[in-house]
């Protein structure tokens, strides 16, 4: 794979387009340091970003609450984002708007600081391995847990609430699990590291957590959609670890992960079974605009 810095077009930076290799910034920068950064992730299908207002006008509700006024109307980042998609000619790919504090102020105050914007978009396929995606991926389960709402902003996409949902994915690759499943704060079932779970009983009934301490997902919510179009009947509620036994199916949601099975948590096992390739199928015929079975 190329990595990021070394690849080439054009990047949004601050209303300019920018050769990819120019997009930088100092190295004493307020983002950088303490975090001070949002971001978004979206989703190309057939060169359209899919549900691009939803992600920008959370793009902004994640900026006030870490304090920061983008320096842009929602209406200008969604015109930048169709702009570079289209200057890069991405049909299925990956966009993401970055919003940091600059470099004006090295301290935890940083009132006076520059707000910054880029949004970059490259060509790219599957979150996990297509093949994983059909058999269905290992989680683990972290030792990590999503800290309680009171300590930190946590229904945003604030870089630092990433911090230990990279250490979590580390530790369950180290273990040969593709992912990790992590507890909230009361030891409740949460998330994934970069995803929203779901599961299936044995009734057909759909079950997934309450999001009251992690990111309510625009994947998490278009499924569910899905789901009770289908009579699915969806419970939204606080699950217990030891339920996991009791559930056969599960997946996990995002714009990244989109609809991915999920084969087991730690010792549980599950099935891919056709609800969870239904709601998939129906999930794809959406994003693309085509008419589902």
């Amino acid at each position: 794979m190329i990595p990021y810095d070394k690849r080439t077009g054009k990047i949004w930076y601050n209303s300019e387009l920018v050769d990819w290799a120019d997009a930088k910034i100092h190295v004493l920068n307020h983002g950088l340091h303490y975090a001070s950064c949002v971001f978004e992730g979206e989703r190309v299908y057939d060169g359209s970003i899919f549900k691009l207002e939803e992600h920008t006008s959370r793009l902004f509700y994640s900026a006030k609450r870490m304090g920061m006024t983008i320096p842009y109307s929602e209406k200008e980042i969604n015109d930048a984002c169709n702009k570079i998609i289209s200057v890069q000619n991405v049909e299925n790919g990956y966009v993401r708007p970055t919003i940091w504090r600059g470099s004006e102020m090295m301290a935890i105050s940083a009132q006076q600081t520059k707000i910054h914007v880029a949004i970059a978009t490259w060509e790219w396929g599957s979150y996990f391995d297509p093949k994983l995606k059909v058999e269905g991926i290992k989680l683990n389960i972290s030792n990590w847990r999503r800290p309680a709402p009171n300590t930190i902003p946590w229904d945003t996409k604030a870089s630092g609430l990433y911090m230990i949902c990279t250490l979590s994915k580390h530790e369950a690759e180290k273990e040969g699990y593709t992912d990790s499943l992590m507890l909230d704060h009361d030891g409740n079932v949460a998330e994934a590291t970069g995803a929203n779970i779901f599961f299936k009983d044995k009734n057909g009934d759909i079950h997934t957590p309450i999001p009251d301490s992690f990111l309510d997902g625009i994947t998490r919510r278009t499924v569910i959609g899905i789901a009770k179009s289908k009579n699915i009947k969806v419970h939204e509620r606080k699950i217990s670890p030891s339920e996991l036994s009791s559930f056969v199916g599960c997946f996990l949601t995002g714009t990244a992960a989109e609809v991915t099975p999920v084969s087991c948590i730690a010792e549980n096992q599950f099935k891919v079974c056709e609800t969870i390739i239904d709601l998939n199928e129906s999930y794809q015929a959406l994003v693309r605009k085509k008419k589902a079975a």
